[in-house]
């Protein structure tokens, strides 16, 4: 039984000295009543009432016990209103996890205006280069970029990840622009060791090409690839949230813009949807808003992967 509810039907008795006129007040049968107090009793390993075929009254134990029944029932209203106020205003630690470039490029600028919107939220972001397992670690929102998610978890469209093919001006006057995909297989091309690794598959004029690459420097990070295609070291497959302000400015120049690299599904994934805690809903959906839309905000304008819809 509930026991919550027992020490509310034992103190109803308690202060009506009825079994009868308590079942009445609290709209139960006096079987119940009987049942509520008897598992007290057990629960406690004494007896708190004297019964009489006219009234029942409190043992030693009964009396000893009664107020700090109410006390308890007290403290149970009170953590439930406390609950309540923070059901209003999101409040407590949240945990998430990304990767090294997408923290650096999208996610930090929007959790600090996440929480200038609710500044009694407090955020650990930890950055790493795989899944993590969100038990283990305790997370509570991985942001992750990806088309392939576990059936464990519960996950939350944000937007596309579109990448582009692209170098830097001084690698594209060293050594000429593909004017195809197959010249690909000349270029020193700069590429993930656990992503596209040696093969870019691209789509054109509505058909899947795949085209065997190499090259001289691969990385498991994101941002190792970027900085070297900065550098000039060579062609890299790079997603437009991190290089859109590159290739806007000239430091990066895009190649083969008609061939559209395979995008991946930027994705908010947690493990249930029930008993949220309010912050965690209320981020969510506030990357949803920011993120959301026919087009991520980054690919938007010029040098996006899309223009801006009118």
């Amino acid at each position: 039984m509930d026991r919550l509810t027992a020490l509310s039907v034992f103190i109803e008795v308690a202060d009506c000295g009825s079994l009868t006129q308590a079942a009445q007040r609290l709209n139960l049968s006096r079987a119940m009543v009987s049942r509520y107090v008897a598992s007290v009793e057990k629960w406690l390993g004494a007896r708190l009432l004297h019964r009489t075929t006219r009234r029942i009254s409190l043992s030693d134990a009964g009396q000893e016990a009664l107020p700090r029944f109410r006390h308890m029932l007290n403290l149970s209203e009170e953590v439930q209103a406390a609950a309540v106020t923070r059901s209003r205003e999101p409040i407590g630690k949240l945990r998430i996890t990304t990767s090294l470039s997408f923290a650096q490029a999208q996610l930090t600028s929007a959790v600090v205006e996440f929480q200038t919107r609710y500044p009694r939220v407090q955020v650990e972001l930890f950055v790493v280069d795989r899944a993590v397992n969100l038990v283990e670690e305790r997370i509570d929102l991985a942001v992750r970029i990806t088309n392939a998610l576990e059936e464990t978890v519960v996950a939350r469209k944000l937007a596309h990840c579109h990448s582009v093919l692209c170098a830097s001006p001084d690698y594209v006057k060293r050594h000429g622009q593909p004017r195809s995909a197959g010249d690909l297989k000349s270029h020193n091309c700069i590429t993930h060791a656990f992503g596209s690794g040696g093969e870019y598959r691209l789509r054109h004029e509505g058909e899947t090409v795949a085209v065997a690459v190499r090259g001289t420097l691969f990385s498991n990070e994101t941002a190792v690839l970027r900085q070297a295609a900065l550098e000039g070291a060579g062609i890299a497959l790079l997603p437009t949230y991190y290089v859109i302000d590159e290739l806007r400015r000239g430091g990066l120049v895009r190649l083969l813009p008609d061939h559209e690299p395979e995008p991946l599904g930027i994705h908010a994934v947690y493990l249930s949807r029930q008993h949220q805690p309010q912050a965690l809903r209320e981020l969510i959906t506030f990357l949803v808003e920011r993120f959301g839309g026919k087009e991520a905000p980054w690919d938007e304008g010029p040098s996006g992967s899309k223009r801006r819809r009118r």
